[in-house]
């Protein structure tokens, strides 16, 4: 509504895939080389609002899929492993990250800081995602039993030059407002507001048990229900990393797939541990 308030975005990648034929014919192998440009302008937002910060890096991707149906799968799974890399600036750059670091809000010299240490943005990522389909009764109509566990961490090279772009936003719904989306990991913890973990986490971990029924498995519509548990938590620290600490949730909730707009739904959650000294639902 302000055009001199922006984030613009400019991006080049080259992907290479291949499916394996080993240990099995399930697995597919997907790397890419990719550039973002961010420019950004009175971008309250974000911790750098004004200015241009560059991401070379490259990403492979390891997967599995045995499912026997895209929209309902009643058994087999889903596996992915993804790693991504930038070059390590920090190292040989000979720029003073701690000192860059050591300005403050009030200082003069604060934008131009912030510029400096993100212009060439740098960082691992490794996140790793898993579901499992299990048929508890017999029949087309079956009731399915899905678990998930996920996994991201975000490091640095350099403890003064930590990447604010790429982290997790961990809460809610997973489709956050226009301000998030374009630099951090969309992360849903039904039960619990978005981004009410974690706005800019470094690492997060996020666990489900969720009951599937069918309602109507035509080729035009298809229809089930479900109820859930859940659990997850961020950390803006790798090294606080506990997956054993989860905020937990539980609800139910119904998923449509039409094939002219696709796989639609709602969920109701509620959130039994407080984040932050209060409780969500």
């Amino acid at each position: 509504y302000d055009p001199d308030k922006f984030l613009r975005m400019y991006g080049l990648s080259i992907g290479w895939g291949k499916r394996l034929h080993w240990p099995d014919d399930y697995f597919t192998l997907y790397g890419e080389l990719s550039y973002t440009r961010y420019d950004l302008n009175n971008w309250e937002y974000f911790i750098i609002s004004n200015g241009s910060s560059n991401n070379i890096n490259l990403s492979l991707n390891l997967g599995r899929s045995s499912i026997d149906n895209p929209i309902f799968p009643r058994q087999g799974s889903e596996i992915s492993f993804n790693v991504s890399i930038t070059p390590p600036y920090s190292l040989i750059d000979n720029i003073d990250y701690k000192t860059l670091s050591e300005v403050k809000p009030t200082d003069a010299g604060y934008n131009a800081s912030l510029r400096e240490r993100y212009k060439w943005i740098e960082y691992h990522k490794w996140k790793f995602k898993s579901k499992f389909y299990t048929a508890l009764t017999s029949g087309q109509k079956c009731l399915v039993l899905m678990a998930r566990a996920d996994f991201g961490l975000l490091g640095h090279f350099n403890k003064y030059k930590k990447s604010p772009f790429e982290t997790f936003y961990v809460g809610g719904d997973g489709m956050s407002g226009y301000s998030y989306n374009y630099y951090t990991d969309m992360v849903a913890l039904r039960g619990y507001d978005n981004g009410a973990l974690s706005m800019s986490g470094y690492a997060y971990s996020r666990f489900a048990l969720e009951l599937r029924y069918p309602l109507m498995l035509e080729n035009s519509t298809q229809i089930y229900a479900l109820a859930f548990l859940e659990g997850g938590n961020a950390w803006d620290d790798v090294r606080k990393f506990n997956p054993f600490d989860m905020k937990r949730s539980a609800g139910v909730g119904v998923r449509i797939f039409l094939p002219m707009i696709g796989l639609m739904g709602i969920d109701w959650a509620y959130g039994f541990d407080k984040v932050n000294g209060m409780t969500s639902g």
